[in-house]
């Protein structure tokens, strides 16, 4: 039976008792099988006398909906989301940037429409988020970065983590 079949078959099911056939109606509710939600019985009697045919499937389909809630992504992540468009932050630190200067994690896509920003204008490179002046090396955003670890716990895991990456693991602890 395919997903299709289920579905239509839940939709099917969901106005008539499964085992006897009753129709919901306003005196008579009926009630959803926990295991698997897709189909209804007027009474705990017509549950059992139904058990043997619906096994199968009830077991098939409540395993698929475990597996719905098991694998289904977070709405969110506790990286929390892109101060500028609010989006939710990639778990994939490839996909955005936290800057040195106000210590806030920015998408690469308000990163990218900056840089746009500032190519056009001919402007001077700014941070997308506080418009504080790039630095202009890797000494600089370090001791940018340095000075903002006794006001920022963000900036603490930040360093720790390049650390780590650098192989410097008494350091990043």
């Amino acid at each position: 039976m395919s997903t299709k079949n289920l579905e239509e078959e839940a939709d099917d099911m969901m106005m008539y008792c499964a085992s006897c056939g009753t129709a919901e109606v306003d005196d008579i509710k009926l009630k959803t099988c926990t295991a698997c939600k897709s189909v209804r019985y007027c009474s705990v009697k017509c549950q059992k006398k139904h058990r043997p045919q619906h096994k199968q499937a009830c077991k098939k389909r409540a395993a698929e909906l475990h597996d719905e809630i098991l694998f289904k992504q977070p709405e969110s992540t506790n990286e929390g989301g892109c101060p500028i468009c609010c989006l939710p932050i990639s778990l994939d630190q490839k996909k955005s940037t936290m800057m040195s200067c106000c210590s806030k994690v920015i998408c690469e896509g308000c990163v990218y429409s900056n840089d746009i920003r500032i190519y056009q204008a001919s402007l001077e490179r700014t941070c997308p988020f506080c418009r504080h002046p790039a630095p202009k090396s890797k000494e600089e955003e370090e001791k940018n970065i340095m000075k903002r670890v006794q006001a920022d716990p963000v900036a603490m895991v930040q360093i720790g983590l390049r650390r780590n990456e650098a192989g410097d693991y008494d350091d990043a602890f």
